[in-house]
């Protein structure tokens, strides 16, 4: 979970996400819940559990403070860029 932190987000923005293999090893859910919410509190997380198809999402549920979240959405806004920068010059292809 630790390994998910980028330095820049100061602790903010931690996710985990296990899929129905990982959890199979990992023995009994409940048990994964609780080990995944301990981890996520020494952290200084407010972690929370969803499960969803198979799949086990461990996020952090504290408020981020604002210039985290800006930075954040910069980030994800560049990374987005370039993505689709290859597409834009592409004409549109005829069916």
């Amino acid at each position: 979970m630790a390994a998910s932190l980028k330095p820049r987000y100061q602790g903010y923005h931690g996710q985990l996400t296990l899929g129905s293999g990982d959890l199979e090893e990992m023995g009994d859910l409940k048990d994964v819940r609780r080990a995944a919410r301990e981890a996520g509190r020494r952290l200084g997380w407010h972690p929370k559990t969803h499960l969803v198809d198979g799949r086990l999402f461990v996020y952090d549920d504290r408020e981020v403070p604002e210039e985290i979240s800006r930075l954040a959405m910069r980030d994800s806004a560049e990374a987005m860029e370039a993505f689709m920068r290859p597409y834009r010059n592409q004409s549109p292809r005829s069916s």
